[in-house]
């Protein structure tokens, strides 16, 4: 076994190596930019290294720092983690020319399944079902046109080498491959060094389902059942569950049978996941298709760790040093269900646009990579796993992929897990910057989510006109009134008795009125016991001023609500919403209907920029007559190409910006007359 291993990669996976590489009484090398130089991964490992600035591609995706790294400190063995170098084949045969041995698959694999043109000819040789496409280099946009045409819209752009939810376009019809053909080249290029595209049918209806491989160098291969991925944006995974509430005992052996054989055919060892399409409008779960084969650990591996009792990075190390698979086929079990929630520094509420800089409050539900000893270490803390590479006060960069934490929840059944989803978000502080706490609790709730009828359309065609928060019942928002009301009572308690106060000592107002959104409600503290609206209320609660989670028990069901304080009211934040409490002392409250409305300034004028970003194309120059929706500039975020529209027609008056500007976030791009 080897006794130093280094880890090419960051964040959270870093963190997820080196804990389990730990246990295993293996020291670790952690390998840093400039942007990382305080993250939890460089003090968790046993020894750091620097290799360079904050871009990735001057430091993690340079693989001669990574192997002079490997020199440096003597480690014998890398792990890629997922993403960066992880399945690029030249960093595999580096390694192996300086006898350092690389803790994923054989090259020949990597090189076989990492190309999506090759891997769907193998595919197809072998006999597994492939999506409808074209197979081979695309010259150019009007080439990609004639393809899409004959194949039939929609049809799905990909760049060969992506992955992530990256260098992938949607086309309805013509103009959108017009549109997307060159967006698409340009993000394989940028994010994976490669422009190559290919072009596939769009399956309706589908369902994304991955079966988990581990084989090792001895000729075993098993498949470690499924994951349901379908809850997609942008084609960026979001929810992540494990089983498969749509996949039947037949349907998971002869998915998992195909994908082994797929996996034989080239000669794979280590972990890796076979990626199928499937047709949710066949119950019979025959119509899958081959996507693609990621050949390294996927982001969403705790589910499946969850509900077979494995560790996918320890059987990595053990397969990479040569070890055999401890365990048969007949050895995989399914133990309850686990679901996966990625935290994204996103706002949801801003169409999901990401969100960088600071995290000035972070507190997950637990802390990460907290286990209890007495169960499966894999399920965190009574079924609640936290696995996160960000520290309170540290910082989300441009630089990287914008997640925050992965959340993790196990349960006997999907509803439990699902339950603890919920209970957990409402207990997951972030302030600093926007993420996606509410809108994946939401998804939670949802009864659509509940019932399994899943597809990768789960949110546009439930958030058709983006996020606004989870519904409400009138309950709910009763619930949360009484709340802001006793923590007024709190605040003016407290404030009573600040010295150096003109007049008597008064006492704290018992009596006030709370709006959120359209329901008024009327709260009164009588001799200690709540009141709303005339009766009494079951409310059970503690408030300190200052106090950011409150833990309440209303009748018999727990509520924990994240608060924070307004002018004129409080923040609540629960079950996938923030609410605004308009609070006002019970004497004053009726002299609210005399304020005038304040109106909002018409800003439609202006093209803002919607996130930080760099401005890479600006379409148009001043005196340009522009129609609604048309093209007027493109804002990199993230790896990802963001097109700003027109929203009504006119004449460009001014440009204030121009091709290769950083813009903060509404920054004014231009105005029209």
């Amino acid at each position: 076994m080897f006794k130093k291993i280094l880890i090419a990669n960051r964040g959270e996976i870093a963190c997820r190596i080196i804990k389990t590489a730990r246990r295993m009484g293996i020291a670790t090398v952690a390998v840093y930019s400039d942007a990382d130089a305080r993250a939890p991964f460089v003090q968790m490992a046993d020894e750091a290294v620097h290799i360079g600035p904050s871009p990735a591609a001057q430091s993690y995706l340079i693989a001669d720092k990574i192997i002079a790294a490997c020199k440096a400190t003597g480690a014998e063995a890398v792990h890629p983690g997922y993403g960066f170098l992880s399945e690029r084949t030249s960093f595999a045969e580096a390694l192996a020319k300086e006898n350092i041995a690389f803790i994923g698959p054989p090259v020949n694999a990597i090189a076989a399944m990492g190309d999506k043109i090759e891997s769907k000819k193998l595919a197809m040789k072998a006999g597994v079902n492939v999506v409808p496409g074209f197979v081979g280099e695309i010259d150019d946009t009007e080439h990609a046109v004639r393809i899409s045409e004959e194949i039939g819209y929609p049809v799905m752009m990909k760049a060969s080498a992506g992955g992530g939810g990256k260098g992938m376009r949607l086309a309805y019809n013509e103009q959108d491959v017009r549109e997307g053909f060159e967006a698409t080249k340009r993000e394989g290029l940028n994010s994976f060094g490669d422009d190559r595209v290919f072009i596939e049918k769009f399956i309706l209806n589908p369902r994304h389902i991955e079966i988990q491989i581990l084989g090792d160098q001895h000729g075993n291969i098993l498949y470690l059942n499924e994951r349901e991925c379908s809850i997609q944006r942008r084609h960026q995974k979001v929810v992540e569950e494990a089983p498969s509430p749509f996949v039947t005992p037949k349907m998971r052996k002869a998915m998992g049978e195909q994908c082994v054989a797929l996996s034989r055919a080239v000669g794979y060892y280590s972990a890796g996941t076979v990626e199928l399409i499937v047709s949710g409008a066949d119950p019979s779960g025959e119509s899958f298709y081959f996507l693609e084969m990621n050949t390294r650990l996927q982001v969403e591996h705790p589910v499946t760790e969850c509900i077979t009792g494995i560790d996918l990075v320890e059987q990595m190390i053990r397969i990479a040093a040569g070890e055999k698979l401890a365990m048969t086929q007949d050895d995989i079990k399914i133990d309850g269900w686990a679901i996966e929630n990625r935290v994204y520094a996103e706002d949801p509420y801003r169409g999901f646009l990401p969100s960088t800089g600071r995290l000035t409050r972070y507190r997950p539900p637990v802390a990460g990579w907290t286990e209890d000893e007495d169960a499966n270490g894999r399920r965190g803390v009574e079924g609640v796993r936290v696995d996160d590479g960000v520290y309170d006060g540290g910082e989300v960069s441009m630089f990287y992929d914008p997640m925050i934490a992965k959340l993790i929840t196990w349960g006997q059944t999907r509803d439990e897990a699902a339950d603890l989803q919920i209970a957990a978000l409402d207990r997951f502080e972030i302030e600093g910057l926007g993420h996606n706490i509410d809108f994946v609790s939401a998804i939670m709730q949802h009864p659509r989510f509940r019932s399994g009828e899943l597809t990768t359309g789960f949110i546009a065609e439930e958030y058709p006109d983006g996020f606004h928060g989870a519904a409400s019942t009138p309950e709910l928002v009763k619930s949360l009134a009484a709340i802001a009301g006793f923590v007024a009572t709190a605040e003016a308690d407290r404030a009573r008795h600040v010295d150096g106060q003109l007049g008597d000592t008064l006492e704290p107002p018992a009596r006030w009125q709370v709006k959120i959104g359209d329901a008024v409600h009327n709260i009164e503290m009588v001799d200690g016991d709540m009141h709303v609206d005339g009766e009494h209320f079951d409310l059970s609660m503690e408030y300190d001023p200052g106090d950011r989670l409150i833990e309440a028990e209303v009748g018999d069901e727990e509520l924990a609500v994240k608060v924070s304080k307004m002018r004129t009211g409080f923040k609540l934040t629960t079950r996938g919403a923030t609410h605004i409490a308009r609070v006002l002392p019970g004497h004053i409250a009726h002299l609210a209907d005399h304020m005038i409305e304040k109106i909002a300034p018409d800003l439609s004028r202006f093209l803002i920029c919607p996130m930080p970003g760099l401005l890479t194309t600006l379409h148009v120059n001043a005196g340009d007559a522009v129609e609604a929706g048309q093209p007027l500039a493109v804002v990199e975020a993230m790896k990802m190409e963001n097109i700003l529209r027109a929203e009504k027609s006119g004449t460009v008056k001014i440009v204030n910006a121009k091709a290769g500007d950083s813009l903060a976030v509404d920054a004014v791009i231009l105005e029209m007359e």
